[in-house]
């Protein structure tokens, strides 16, 4: 498989330009005039800039987010859902622009960029109306002439922190739960991937958010971070990333009493058991494996395989896989792009070198992808040890791991072996078998015979060190509100 570098006509006219900070309802510069260069995963060239904030540009959107704030939440919910509604609007109106964009930054395919922005839209719909039915109770009193009412306060200005994976779709979660609640936010986007999500805030201050609702600033993550979740104005954080910043950041956000979502790393199982179908199992798997070239928090990353089907499963997996073409995202035969960065790359090799040294087997792949871009190959192992380093830390890289396993018991034992519990998958035609596996995996989300994760009604959300609180689903309107009691008595 060779990387292809020929981008059509139509995608290489869109221009890549400048990314800058939005803060009070203006799009600028930094304050010092400080920039960060902006690479093209697939050539290794400087395509562009984004604005680098500073102390002062922090402050302003800090100050823009509380005058926003007090503003936003006097908005009657069926009146902010009605600006979200154009939002997403003008995101679908924009989504081939913003596609090229976002291959070229992060590197994705066209398709899956593409989709991604489309899905954003969705997302932004979903929470508008959620927010419309962010009902209170009224609590049966003990007493006559006595009313309880518990009722839904947004919680105020929100400091959201976001990874260069999926630079739309880790934001609009964010944004349109914050939005949807009454809050204000200040977004922290990825400065590896500072345009697409650019393209997300543009496509809500066009609908008409007001000039301090949503703010957008990009920099030295652990200096914004540092400065914005101590703050006496940040009333919530939400950040997805990897476990062990997380868990600085949650600490952080602990010493000051600030409310926290977070979505962190995974190391997903996937079991497939004696009698699923192999073949279907193997096109699911392979097909979410190497989505985004496997960096994604609910990739399915072991392959745990009852040892009936062990063989026939690797054959056809390996089939699968051995018919990825990889080549820049923007050529449209394109069925995976080159990894975002060369930390990923390095990573990848070590893990694989590893791996080998350890008795594992390469079926499939396993070397970097010419000079020029950041590519590797899809790359399949069997046999993997559990020792190995790719067993144990998640590889978040076109890298699927198969090993045998006899009985449920074992499986269930392996699957819960690791701290995280994000995401994880099983195959089986029992019904039996299904209901069992559900209940015994420690995983916030759990999908047999099928990927079903990330719809925006559902939960999506892990446990363990993968994290706390959801992003989907109604439980995800929950981290943006306070509840708030109020007892009266007449007089």
């Amino acid at each position: 498989m060779a990387a292809n570098d020929n981008p059509m006509p139509e995608e290489r006219a869109v221009t890549y330009s400048d990314v800058l900070l939005h803060i009070d309802g203006k799009w600028r510069g930094s304050s010092t005039g400080k920039t960060i260069p902006v690479l093209d995963p697939a050539t290794e060239e400087t395509i562009g800039t984004v604005a680098h904030a500073d102390t002062a540009d922090l402050d302003e959107a800090l100050a823009a987010a509380d005058r926003g704030f007090k503003q936003w939440r006097a908005v009657s919910s069926v009146d902010r859902a009605k600006v979200m509604h154009k939002a997403a609007a003008l995101l679908r109106e924009r989504a081939d622009a913003i596609a090229v964009l976002m291959v070229r930054e992060q590197g994705k395919t066209l398709v899956e960029a593409k989709g991604e922005t489309l899905a954003a839209a969705e997302v932004i719909e979903w929470f508008a109306e959620e927010g419309r039915r962010a009902y209170g109770r009224v609590i049966p009193s003990r007493a006559p002439g006595v009313y309880q009412l518990a009722l839904k306060e947004p919680v105020g200005p929100v400091a959201a922190f976001t990874p260069w994976n999926f630079p739309i779709n880790q934001v609009v979660r964010k944004l349109s739960a914050a939005l949807a609640a009454g809050c204000s936010i200040i977004v922290k986007a990825p400065e590896e991937t500072p345009a697409s999500p650019a393209e997300l805030i543009r496509a809500f201050v066009d609908a008409g958010v007001p000039a301090g609702v949503v703010n957008l600033v990009y920099g030295v993550p652990s200096e914004i971070s540092q400065y914005l979740i101590p703050h006496p104005i940040i009333r919530k954080i939400s950040f997805t990333g990897s476990t062990a910043v997380g868990k600085q950041l949650a600490a952080l956000a602990g010493q000051h009493m600030k409310r926290v979502t977070m979505e962190l790393g995974g190391h997903a199982p996937a079991i497939v058991f004696d009698d699923a179908d192999v073949a279907t199992a193997a096109k699911i798997l392979s097909a979410a494996k190497y989505r985004n070239a496997g960096q994604v928090c609910i990739s399915p990353t072991r392959f745990l395989v009852q040892e009936g089907v062990y063989n026939q499963f690797i054959e056809q997996f390996v089939a699968g896989t051995s018919k990825i073409k990889v080549g820049n995202g923007l050529d449209k035969d394109s069925r995976m792009g080159p990894l975002a960065n060369p930390r990923r790359v390095n990573a990848i090799e070590q893990m694989v070198q590893d791996a080998t040294a350890k008795g594992a087997k390469v079926a499939a792949g396993g070397h970097r992808i010419g000079n020029k871009g950041y590519f590797f190959e899809p790359t399949v192992m069997t046999d993997v040890p559990k020792d190995a380093r790719a067993m144990n830390e998640e590889p978040f890289g076109p890298l699927a791991l198969i090993s045998p396993f006899s009985s449920f018991d074992e499986v269930a034992t392996e699957a819960n072996r690791l701290p995280f519990g994000l995401a994880s998958y099983a195959f089986t035609r029992s019904t039996k078998t299904a209901t069992a596996i559900g209940a015994a995996i420690e995983s916030g989300m759990v999908s047999i015979n099928s990927f079903g994760l990330a719809l925006p009604e559902t939960p999506f959300g892990g446990i363990k060190d993968s994290g706390y609180g959801s992003e989907g689903g109604t439980e995800a309107m929950d981290g943006y509100f306070n509840t708030k009691f109020i007892t009266q008595t007449g007089v």
